[in-house]
Order: structure tokens, then sequence, then C-alpha cells
């Protein structure tokens, strides 16, 4: 049996974490240039450009493929798992965020002139759009490419 400190040589996974943390650290750049200023809440948050999701997902699965082969059960895995994130980034998401901002809109209407009506607005961003998949996808694929070339 392993040790469950084993985890820390794993080169797969912290690749992986690596590329979902550049994605959300581009998520201020993105921010930065868009509006002009830094909102540092957007490292925790779902959404945006590029999408963390994908690139964690994407940089496992390359990972998976470079380390034991393109052909095996563990990429199939892993390529699987990565294609039903992004659609889910993409699609569900997407569309529970575009309920939400169709939700809001109805509250804002029908409370307009009811003061005491206190409820808490519904999240909005909680998809991605196709494009910010596209590139959290490659962003993931490209890490995971570089870090093998480093020998990592």
């Amino acid at each position: 049996m392993q040790d469950f400190s084993d985890i820390l040589h794993n080169t797969i996974l912290w690749v992986s974490l690596a590329a979902c943390v550049i994605a959300q650290m581009l998520k201020l750049v993105v921010e930065l240039v868009r509006h002009g200023k830094v909102t540092f809440r957007t490292l925790v948050e779902t959404g945006g450009m590029p999408s963390a999701h994908s690139a964690f997902v994407a940089a496992l699965a390359t990972g998976v493929g470079q380390s034991v082969g393109w052909d095996s059960p563990e990429f199939a895995i892993a390529a699987i798992f990565a294609i039903i994130v992004m659609y889910d980034a993409a699609g569900v998401r997407q569309a529970a965020g575009k309920q939400a901002r169709i939700l809001n809109q109805i509250v804002d209407e029908l409370f307009r002139k009811d003061p005491e009506f206190n409820e808490d607005r519904l999240k909005e961003l909680l998809g991605h759009t196709r494009f910010q998949v596209i590139i959290g996808c490659s962003l993931g694929v490209a890490i995971s490419c570089v870090a093998t070339q480093l020998g990592y």
C-alpha cells in the first residue's frame, strides 16, 4: 500500500492544479483589460475568461495521455471526464446563469414598489461561453505540454 504522502509527487495532479490557478490569475488580467480595474473577487468566482474548470480537466487529460498513453483506459476516463465538465460549464451552468438573470429581472419588476421585499439576488455568472471553455481547454493542454517539455 502506498503512503498518502505520495500524492505530493503526483506530477499530473500538480500540473493540473497549476493550470487551474493560472487560469484564475488570468481572469484578473482580463478584468483589468476589460474594466480598467482589478477585482480580486474574480479569483474565487465561477465564470469568466478563461474557464479554469476547462484548463484543469484539459491539463489532467493531457497529462494522463502523455504519461500512460493515448490509448489507455486511464486517458479514456480522463478525456470523458473533461468533456463532461466542459460541456457542463458551457451548457448547463450557462443556462442556469441565463435563468438567474431573467428571474432577477422578474423580481425587480414585481417588487419595485415594495420596499419590504428584501430577497437575495441570484448569481448570474455561473457558466462560461463556448469561447471561454475553448480558451481554458487550450490553456490546460498547453500548460501540460510545456510541463512535459520541461521534464515535469
